[in-house]
This record gives structure tokens, C-alpha cells and sequence, in this order.
């Protein structure tokens, strides 16, 4: 049986010291390192968000693309074939892609703060 060790790792310039079996230390870091890649791309497009709605967001940003990877959707960076040999099957994609689209905007819209309230 593993033990556990401790591993620190920095999301949004803090740093979280946490727990993992031995072994699993350096993907904790990657997904750390992922996360931090998502939370400063959410703090680049809000004008003021504190640590726990930047967490939060990228949480649910990151359980929508599992429930999508769930349902078998193609991951959101995905490539699109640059010509497609069915037309039916490129009708398909296309309203996939204009779907995904229109989430991507919802998102947009619904993480962009209209107005923090006060704490």
C-alpha cells in the first residue's frame, strides 16, 4: 500500500499544500498547473474577481467539459477537418460547432460580472 506524501502546489500566485498517494505527485502538479492556466485566463477577462469566484468558475468550467466528454461531444479545442468528404456529416459538425458556439458565448456572458456583491 502507498503512502501519502505532501505536495504544494500554486494556483492564482497561492500556493495549497495538499495530500496524494506517493506516486501521484507530479500529475497533482500538472492538473495544478492546468487549473492555474484556466483561472488566469478567467482573471484576464474580469475586471475585479476574488480567488474563491476565479476557483469556482474554472470548477464549473471544468465539470461542463466532463459532463461533455461523458456524452461523447468532442473536446472544446478539438480540430475540425478542413474538408469533409460526407456533406451530411459536415452539416452535422457545423451545427455542432455553431452549438458549441452559442454555449461558449452563454458561458462568456454568464461568467462576466455585472456587479460583485458586497461581502
Amino acid at each position: 500500500m502507498a503512502g501519502q506524501i505532501s505536495v504544494t502546489v500554486t494556483v492564482n500566485g497561492r500556493r495549497y499544500t495538499v495530500a496524494c498517494d506517493e506516486g501521484q505527485g507530479e500529475q497533482l502538479q500538472r492538473l495544478a498547473t492546468e487549473l492555474d492556466a484556466r483561472v488566469a485566463r478567467l482573471a484576464a477577462g474580469m475586471r475585479q474577481a476574488g480567488q474563491e469566484r476565479l476557483l469556482l468558475l474554472a470548477g464549473l468550467l471544468l465539470a461542463d467539459e466532463l459532463a461533455e466528454a461523458r456524452r461523447g461531444l468532442p473536446p472544446r479545442n478539438a480540430e475540425f477537418p478542413s474538408r469533409i468528404e460526407n456533406p451530411v456529416e459536415g452539416q452535422i459538425e457545423l451545427h455542432a460547432l455553431a452549438r458549441r458556439i452559442e454555449a461558449l458565448a452563454d458561458r462568456l456572458r454568464a461568467a462576466t460580472p455585472t456587479e460583485e456583491a458586497p461581502r
